[in-house]
C-alpha cells in the first residue's frame, strides 16, 4: 500500500474549511473513498460537502 496526501476543503456551518490527510490506500480512488468515508462519519457530510482537490503520492 502506498500514502496518499488528499487535499480539499468541506463545508462547515462557517464556510468552507482547507483539509489536508495523509493516509495508506491501494490506489488514488480508495483514498479518496476513505475521505468521504472519514469526513462523513465525523462531521455528519454528504458527498456533495466535500470538495477533494487533488490527490498525490
Amino acid at each position: 500500500m502506498s500514502e496518499y496526501t488528499v487535499t480539499g476543503r468541506w463545508k462547515s456551518p462557517s464556510g468552507w474549511q482547507a483539509f489536508e490527510t495523509t493516509l495508506a490506500a491501494e490506489n488514488e480512488d480508495v483514498a479518496v473513498e476513505h475521505v468521504y468515508a472519514n469526513f462523513g462519519s465525523k462531521h455528519g457530510l454528504k458527498r456533495t460537502q466535500i470538495d477533494i482537490d487533488e490527490v498525490s503520492a
